[in-house]
C-alpha cells in the first residue's frame, strides 16, 4: 500500500475549466456535419419518414440525459452520500437542458400523423377494409382511443414538461441558496431537499413512464407491458451515470475536479453503474421470459417483428453491446479505477443505449417489422440522433459552465479533501 497524496483545501477557482469551450465547439461542428450528412440521406432515400424515426431516436437519447439527470439529481439528495458532492453540478446542468429537449420534441408533435399509426387513421373501419390495418390493431385503436388521440398526446406531455421544469428550476434555485446559506444551516437543507426529492422521485417515475408510454410504446397500438416504463427509468440510470462518469473523469484534467475526484470515488461510481447494468439484464429478460411463457396470440407479435427477418442479428448485438459487454468489463476492480478504460466502457454504453432504441423504434413500422433491410434512410438513424446529441452536449457544456461545480457547503467537502490510500 502506498500512501497518496492529496490536497486538503479546496482550489480557489470551482467553475468549469477553459477547456469545456474546445467541448463546445466540437460538438457544434460535429452537429453541423451530421446535420448535413442527414439532409443528403434524405434526399438520397427521398422520403423525410426515416428523419422523423430518427429523430425519435435522438429524442429519447437527450430526454434520458435531461430527465434522467434530473432524476438521479432527487436520488441522489435522498441518499446523500460523497458521489454527490462529485455529480451534483454536472446533474444540474443535465437537467437545465430540458428546453433543448422540449424543442426536439415539437419536431415530433407535429410530426404525429407520419410516425404514430393511430394518429393516422381516423376511420377504423375503412381502413381495416383497405387491408391498412389488421383486426388486431383496428381492435387496439378503438379500444385505446380514449388515451391514444393527438389532444391527448400533446396534453399529458406538456404537463410532464412542466412538472419536470417545476423540479428543474426548484432543485437548481436551492442550490444556489444553499451555497450562499451559513455551514450552519447545512442539517436544515438537507432535511429540505429531502422533503423535495422523496416525493419528486414518485412523481418523476409516473411522468417518465407516460412519455415513455405514449412516445415509444404507442408506436404499436397493440402492445402493452406492465415493466415498460420501468425499463426506460432504468435505461436512464444506466445511460446518465454512464455520461456522468464520461464528464467527471474529463474534467479531472483540470480543477476543481483534480482535487476532488479521488480513485475512491471513482471505484463507487463504477460500482454504482455496475448494479445498473445488471437491473437492466433483469428487467428486460423478466419482460421477455414473462411473455414467452404466456405464449399468448396478443403479445407474441411484439417480439416476432425484432427477431424475424434478419432482426435476430440485431437483438444478438442488442444482448452483446447493451448487457454483457459493460457487464463483464465493470465486473474488473481495476478497470473501475482505472480513468481511462472507464470512460471507454461508459462510452461504449452510450453507444449502446442508442443501439438499443433502435431496435425498440424501428421494428414498429410496416415497412421494417420481420424486414431488416437497407435503405439510405435506414442510415438517419445515425446522422441524425448523433446530430441532435452533438448539440445537446453543446447546450450542456453552456450550462457547465454557468455555476461552480463544487458546493461547497456540502458536508463532504472536508471528507474529499482528505489523502486516501491506493494500491501501490
Amino acid at each position: 500500500m502506498a500512501h497518496e497524496t492529496h490536497a486538503n483545501t479546496l482550489p480557489a477557482e470551482l467553475g468549469a475549466p477553459a477547456f469545456v469551450d474546445g467541448w463546445k465547439t466540437r460538438a457544434l461542428a460535429i452537429g453541423s456535419v451530421f446535420s448535413v450528412i442527414a439532409v443528403v440521406l434524405a434526399v438520397a432515400d427521398g422520403s423525410i419518414d426515416h428523419v422523423l424515426r430518427a429523430w425519435l431516436l435522438g429524442l429519447m437519447l437527450t430526454f434520458g440525459f435531461s430527465v434522467g439527470g434530473l432524476a438521479l439529481l432527487l436520488v441522489q439528495y435522498c441518499t446523500g452520500g460523497k458521489w454527490g458532492l462529485l455529480l451534483r453540478r454536472p446533474l444540474e446542468a443535465m437537467s437545465r437542458t430540458l428546453p433543448l429537449v422540449f424543442a426536439y420534441w415539437v419536431v415530433v408533435a407535429f410530426s404525429l400523423k407520419k410516425l404514430y399509426l393511430w394518429a393516422a387513421v381516423s376511420d377504423v373501419s375503412a381502413a381495416l377494409k383497405s387491408g391498412w390495418i389488421n383486426e388486431a390493431q383496428a381492435h387496439a385503436i378503438e379500444f385505446k382511443r380514449p388515451m391514444l388521440n393527438p389532444g391527448a398526446f400533446i396534453w399529458v406531455s406538456l404537463l410532464c414538461f412542466a412538472i419536470w421544469a417545476f423540479y428543474t428550476w426548484r432543485l437548481n434555485d436551492l442550490g444556489l441558496q444553499r451555497d450562499a446559506a451559513s455551514p450552519a444551516t447545512t442539517p436544515e437543507w438537507i432535511k429540505r431537499f429531502e422533503n423535495i426529492s422523496g416525493p419528486g422521485i414518485v412523481v418523476y417515475a409516473i411522468t417518465m413512464s407516460a412519455a415513455a408510454i405514449y412516445w415509444v410504446m404507442s408506436l404499436d397500438p397493440t402492445w402493452y407491458s406492465s415493466v415498460y416504463g420501468l425499463l426506460f427509468l432504468v435505461g436512464q440510470g444506466y445511460q446518465v451515470l454512464a455520461l456522468s462518469i464520461i464528464v467527471a473523469v474529463s474534467l479531472s484534467k483540470g480543477e476543481p475536479f483534480r482535487t476532488i475526484l479521488r480513485q475512491t470515488e471513482q471505484h463507487d461510481l463504477g460500482k454504482f453503474t455496475f448494479a445498473f447494468v445488471m437491473l437492466n439484464i433483469y428487467l428486460a429478460f423478466s419482460q421477455f421470459l414473462i411473455i414467452w411463457s404466456g405464449n399468448l396470440p396478443e403479445e407474441i407479435p411484439w417480439y416476432l417483428d425484432r427477431f424475424k427477418g434478419g432482426w435476430g442479428v440485431i437483438i444478438t448485438l442488442d444482448f452483446l453491446f447493451h448487457w454483457l459487454i459493460p457487464f463483464t468489463l465493470l465486473l474488473s476492480r481495476d478497470l473501475k479505477r482505472n480513468k481511462k478504460r472507464l470512460v471507454r466502457v461508459c462510452q461504449w454504453m452510450v453507444f449502446a443505449k442508442a443501439f438499443d432504441l433502435f431496435w425498440l423504434i424501428e421494428p414498429n413500422f410496416k415497412d421494417a417489422a420481420r424486414n431488416l433491410h437497407f435503405s439510405w434512410g435506414i442510415l438517419e438513424y445515425v446522422a441524425v440522433p448523433v446530430a441532435m446529441t452533438a448539440f445537446w452536449v453543446a447546450f450542456y457544456c453552456t450550462q457547465l459552465k454557468a455555476r461552480p461545480l463544487v458546493q461547497t457547503n456540502d458536508p463532504h467537502v472536508a471528507e474529499i479533501l482528505e489523502a486516501e490510500h491506493v494500491d501501490a
